[in-house]
């Protein structure tokens, strides 16, 4: 009897170990499966792109956990922001979210940080003629900061690492380029757009068509005014940064306005950026009579406009038949290449019940053989190393996609938009010729206020 008893004890340890793989032991559902039928809605909310652009990677994920379902809302971004609060206030906020690079410091109290790993479980279908479901406990160890910055561009790299601690991840990289109307061009037999900003002013004033009382006719350009230009603080910006200023110090303090900071080197930008709208300069193109820089484009009355890479459907669709192309940003001849960064991360709620669920899916959702089919689907400039080479070729992306490596941002301050704003008043306070060096320590203060 004893030896029967020895014989059969294996074979019930073995039977044991596998209904309590299966999570069918004894003691009931193990930890996994517990885990992997827990059901999970993972609220999601994003701007500018419907779930058809993102369902290809749900699906992907729900595959391998099956018990999540996402719950997608495509938001204005007029109302973005508003809704977005009220639903933190009132405890109805989402669980993933987009914000703009520039929000980050902003929202920084709402944010829920990259934890070093993640708890998911797995659940898969073996067998083929008596089929079983084995449940699978993952403790995964999250995206480090060296892979951060293997894996992303530089740009992103700086943006999304707030105290030594990944708060946000991108799935693209937009930045600003040069659109041109290559008709126009070519009746003003222009072969080639401007590579630096001397080429720029250049054609600029070939492309121009001024009439009587400065009446502009047609614009060589649409640059130099605030209101009725597209993204006007950004080409401000931008011509900073190429030209040496450095927006803030490493304390996180706004120094574009002081004499130490480079205040001549920023005054130079100013000037240049407003020029465009001066009726006494040689470059003069445009004016806050016309109409807006996008308008003005699509409407074959300004031969070149700076935008991102949304404007291109955008154009497409205003003008199907607007022969343009896109061209990457000028630089200052001789000087270090820059290029201005505008794009949106993801992100999760610090107040979210399943907070290892949407980071694992975030993380997920950024990496390379999932991120590739949202930027196919949405026409986005990838925010990977990786996937550079891969666009290009693309006709609409390749200027684009070439600009993230040295595409450079700065953090704004908790107000993005009164940072924005400011630089709007500072051009208009240059073009009505006030004191630019006043004028820019007044804009400094302004940003200093939101920090």
């Amino acid at each position: 009897m004893k030896r029967q008893f020895r014989r059969l004890k294996p074979a019930v340890t073995i039977v044991f170990l596998a209904l309590l793989f299966l999570g069918a032991g004894c003691g009931g559902p193990s930890e996994a499966q517990k885990l992997a039928t827990q059901p999970v809605t993972l609220k999601v909310w994003r701007v500018f792109d419907d779930s058809n652009t993102f369902s290809e990677i749900m699906n992907a994920y729900r595959a391998i956990h099956p018990n999540v379902t996402f719950e997608y809302t495509e938001k204005r971004v007029e109302e973005y922001e508003d809704e977005l609060l009220r639903a933190f206030a009132e405890g109805t906020g989402p669980d993933i979210f987009s914000l703009h690079n520039t929000w980050i410091g902003e929202y920084k109290s709402l944010i829920k940080p990259l934890p070093e790993s993640t708890k998911v479980a797995y659940s898969e279908t073996r067998g083929q003629i008596k089929k079983e479901t084995v449940y699978t406990l993952k403790e995964e160890p999250s995206l480090s900061m060296r892979a951060l910055k293997s894996d992303f561009v530089e740009v992103a790299v700086k943006d999304v690492v707030r105290e030594d601690k990944i708060v946000a991840l991108p799935l693209s990289v937009d930045t600003l380029a040069l659109y041109y109307n290559r008709d126009l061009l070519n009746v003003a037999n222009i072969p080639e757009p401007p590579t630096t900003w001397t080429e720029f002013q250049e054609q600029v004033t070939k492309l121009s068509k001024i009439g009587q009382n400065n009446v502009v006719l047609q614009a060589g350009a649409a640059i130099g005014t605030s209101k009725n230009v597209e993204r006007a603080s950004d080409i401000l910006n931008l011509l900073m940064m190429q030209n040496g200023v450095k927006m803030i110090d490493d304390r996180g303090v706004a120094t574009f306005g002081y004499e130490s900071g480079g205040s001549i080197l920023a005054e130079d930008a100013v000037r240049f950026y407003t020029d465009f709208a001066n009726p006494l300069k040689q470059v003069y193109t445009w004016n806050s009579k016309q109409p807006n820089s996008f308008d003005a484009f699509v409407n074959g009355k300004a031969a070149f406009f700076f935008g991102y890479s949304y404007h291109a459907p955008l154009i497409k669709a205003a003008s199907p038949k607007l022969n343009f192309s896109i061209s990457s940003v000028p630089q200052i001849e001789g000087g270090k290449t820059v290029n201005f960064a505008n794009y949106w991360v993801e992100t999760i709620s610090k107040t979210t019940d399943f907070s290892d669920w949407a980071w694992n899916f975030i993380q997920f959702a950024t990496k390379k053989d999932q991120v590739t089919s949202y930027i196919e689907k949405a026409k986005r400039p990838t925010a990977l190393r990786a996937l550079i080479n891969t666009q290009i070729e693309s006709e609409t992306l390749s200027t684009f996609a070439a600009q993230t490596l040295t595409a450079k941002s700065w953090y704004k301050g908790s107000d993005a938009q009164a940072t924005e704003q400011a630089f709007l008043d500072l051009i208009d306070a240059a073009l009505s010729g006030s004191d630019l060096q006043k004028e820019l320590i007044i804009a400094q203060n302004k940003v200093n206020q939101t920090f």
